[in-house]
């Protein structure tokens, strides 16, 4: 997964948990693939029915802020998005999509740039993102980051470490 490859979902600042995954279902639905059918859906009720495995969101600023629930990150995965690219991200939300193995990418630059529906293509590796013959540059995610998300989530990256250690 060094590489992502999708069409482009775009919103604004300050997209909440809540708005991410509505906090109606928090202890109501706990299937992963049920959580896919309500991402979103308050903001775009179109999403869940129209994103395709390794589609990006492209966001403002504060983008997962709100309560600290991992359901926000989860159902994004659930619901096959690829990466998240925003001008910035809740500290909580960050880090609960690097456990959920979802790649979330500081690139403010990006943002004027695309619309919905446009093709990125991301480059964990290089630390650039490809979008309508640009090219942007984020930050290089730490090994420990690369490593976890290459392992789909820090569950999955756990349990292959222990079982190394065997």
């Amino acid at each position: 997964m060094s590489k992502i490859k999708g069409k482009v979902w775009k919103y604004g600042d300050d997209i909440n948990t809540d708005v991410i995954f509505p906090g109606k279902y928090t202890y109501t639905i706990t299937d992963f693939n049920e959580m896919a059918k309500h991402a979103l859906e308050d903001l775009d009720p179109e999403f869940s029915k129209n994103v395709k495995k390794g589609d990006v969101i492209v966001a403002g600023f504060n983008f997962g802020c709100g309560s600290s629930r991992e359901q926000a990150a989860s159902c994004l995965v659930a619901a096959g998005v690829g990466a998240v690219i925003a001008k910035s991200f809740s500290r909580i939300f960050f880090r609960n999509a690097i456990n959920w193995g979802l790649p979330a990418i500081d690139c403010p630059e990006i943002f004027d740039h695309v619309e919905k529906g446009d093709e990125v293509v991301i480059d964990l590796e290089e630390g650039k993102i490809y979008a309508k013959g640009r090219e942007f540059s984020f930050p290089p995610l730490r090994d420990e980051v690369k490593e976890i998300l290459m392992s789909g989530g820090l569950i999955n990256y756990l349990k292959k470490n222990l079982e190394e250690e065997k």
